[in-house]
């Protein structure tokens, strides 16, 4: 599913316009984005909790050459589903 079949999925069902489900999709992961760059997590009863996971440098090695590198510490975004969503 992309995110023009999800607006069509959520205006069908909450009575509102493809934009306006759209604009909604829109500030939801706005919203996720500033919240994991504030190191908070968004947790949603009975669906999951997104939060942001570090990850530190660490020692790499190039599969084609062998050589080893450092890779650089980063900061991704994880989801951890519920336990009624794992469930289905």
């Amino acid at each position: 599913m992309n995110k023009s079949e999800l607006a069509k999925a959520i205006s069908d069902k909450a009575g509102i316009t493809r934009a306006q489900a759209g604009d909604a999709i829109d500030a939801f992961a706005e919203a996720i984005v500033a919240s994991a760059k504030k190191d908070d997590s968004v947790q949603l009863a009975g669906f999951g909790t997104f939060h942001a996971k570090h990850r530190e440098a660490r020692e790499v090695r190039n599969p084609r050459t062998g050589e080893k590198m450092m890779s650089k510490a980063k900061t991704s975004l994880a989801f951890r589903p519920a336990s009624a969503l794992k469930d289905i």
